[in-house]
């Protein structure tokens, strides 16, 4: 067993120095530069690879950009919970206090008026946090997440909303990487690693986007 791990630890080395060895020679024969495109269904986490990557190897997020992000954040969160009210409804599962369902239904409204990217009034923080706080969403409800397809950042908002509806409120990098949101258009950050360029693009589901990857390679 040892041997054969030994030998598998070697032929990943050498594959690792051929993939080095190529990168620099793609890189010097185009001004050190190199193009990446990611591929992927939607919701396979590009997006989120994307923001690691400016976090790590570019200069991350602004103050101004940051801020911006809160609107997505505030998104995020009332869609989490009516995601999870709509779980219930499907699972016939019960509030644990019927007067839950009016803070149900000010949730819902919010979506419906398109005021879920707004800072949170005093009146839904206070019902989303009624919500769940209830065992039958957090517990019974959220144990069946996988089956209704809750996005896994669901929980970290819910989670926090104490802090997301405190009106200085202002985006950690973790809920920067936990956002969602539909990419549109054509997305790029560049960076460098010893002394390459790296271009990585990624490009939204549009057909009209999609045919415009040519250009770009």
């Amino acid at each position: 067993m040892g041997l054969c791990q030994s030998e598998e630890e070697k032929k990943q080395t050498k594959n690792s120095k051929m993939i080095d060895k190529s990168i620099r020679e793609i890189a010097e024969g185009e001004d050190k530069q190199i193009k990446l495109l990611l591929l992927g269904a939607g919701e396979c986490g590009k997006s989120t690879l994307m923001k690691q990557m400016r976090i790590l190897h570019s200069d991350g997020f602004t103050e101004e950009e940051l801020l911006q992000q809160r609107s997505v954040v505030y998104s995020n969160t009332v869609h989490a919970m009516a995601e999870l009210l709509r779980g219930m409804n499907l699972y016939k599962i019960g509030f644990t206090e019927p007067k839950r369902m009016e803070d149900a239904r000010l949730v819902m409204e919010t979506i419906r008026n398109k005021e879920e990217s707004e800072p949170f009034s005093d009146e839904l923080a206070a019902a989303m946090k009624r919500l769940w706080a209830d065992p039958a969403l957090n517990t019974q409800t959220y144990s069946k997440r996988l089956e209704f397809h809750l996005h896994d950042s669901a929980k970290h908002f819910l989670d926090s909303l104490d802090r997301v509806s405190n009106p200085s409120y202002r985006p950690s990098r973790q809920d920067i990487l936990l956002t969602r949101i539909k990419t549109t258009g054509i997305v790029e950050i560049s960076f460098l690693i010893k002394g390459v360029k790296f271009r990585v693009f990624d490009v939204g589901g549009q057909r009209s986007e999609r045919k415009k990857v040519d250009t770009l390679f």
